[in-house]
C-alpha cells in the first residue's frame, strides 16, 4: 500500500487539481490521466544537498525525506520517463522515483534546454525532470509554460506540471511539497535523520 501524503499537502494538491484540470486523487498522489490525454511533464528542482566541500554534493537527510515525498505524490502518476541532469543530487532526486516508475533515469543536457524541450514535447507520455535552480524555471519557460520566477538558493518545495495539450496552449500548475520554502532559512538545519524501517519491512 502506498503513503498517503500529509493532510497540508493532500489540500494543496487538491486545489492543484482544481487549476490543472484532475491528475490528483482524493488522496494527494498524482494519478494518470487517459493515454490519449495530453503531454504531462512534472519538474523539480533537485532536494537539498549536504555541504561536504565538493562541487558534486550528494543529498542531505532533508533531500532524502523530500525526496520520499515528492515521490509519494507521484506513485500514481503513471510516469513513462525521469529525466536527470548528470550530477549526484539530480540523479539521487531522480532515481527513487524512477524505481518506483519501473523505469530508468535518462541524462539530459542542461546547456541546451530549448532542444531538450522539443525533445519532450515531442515525446508522448509523463515525464518527471530533475533539475537546478537556475535551470528548471528555464525549462518550463521553454516548454512554454509560466515558471513564476526565479528559484531562490534555498528553495527546494516547487512541483511544476506542464501540460501539453495537442494543438493547445501549455497549461502550467505550481505546487508546493514537502517542507515549506521559508525565506532566509535551511529546511536542512532543521531536519532530523527519518526513523529506521521496522524489522523485515521495505525499504
Amino acid at each position: 500500500m502506498k503513503s498517503k501524503a500529509p493532510t497540508a499537502l493532500r489540500a494543496a494538491l487538491l486545489t492543484g487539481a482544481v487549476l490543472f484540470g484532475g491528475p490528483f486523487d482524493a488522496w494527494g498522489q498524482a494519478d494518470a490521466p487517459p493515454a490519449e490525454d495530453a503531454i504531462v511533464v512534472y519538474l523539480v528542482r533537485h532536494a537539498e544537498t549536504a555541504d561536504n566541500g565538493t562541487p558534486d554534493p550528494p543529498l542531505s537527510v532533508a533531500g532524502q525525506i523530500r525526496v520520499q515525498t515528492v515521490r509519494a505524490i507521484l506513485g500514481n502518476a503513471g510516469l513513462t520517463h525521469v529525466h536527470s541532469t548528470d550530477y549526484q543530487r539530480t540523479r539521487e532526486t531522480a532515481r527513487p522515483i524512477a524505481e518506483e516508475a519501473g523505469v530508468s533515469v535518462l541524462p539530459y543536457d542542461p546547456s541546451d534546454l530549448e532542444a531538450f524541450a522539443a525533445e519532450l514535447s515531442s515525446t508522448p507520455g509523463r515525464h518527471l525532470v530533475a533539475g537546478h535552480s537556475n535551470t528548471t524555471p528555464q525549462l518550463v519557460e521553454a516548454l512554454g509554460g509560466e515558471s513564476q520566477g526565479e528559484i531562490d538558493e534555498m528553495e527546494y518545495d516547487r512541483l511544476y506540471i506542464v501540460v501539453l495539450p495537442p494543438g493547445g496552449r501549455p497549461v502550467t500548475t505550481l505546487l508546493r511539497f514537502g517542507e515549506p520554502y521559508v525565506p532566509g532559512q535551511d529546511f536542512g538545519l532543521r531536519a532530523s535523520p527519518p526513523p529506521p524501517s521496522p524489522r523485515g519491512s521495505g525499504s
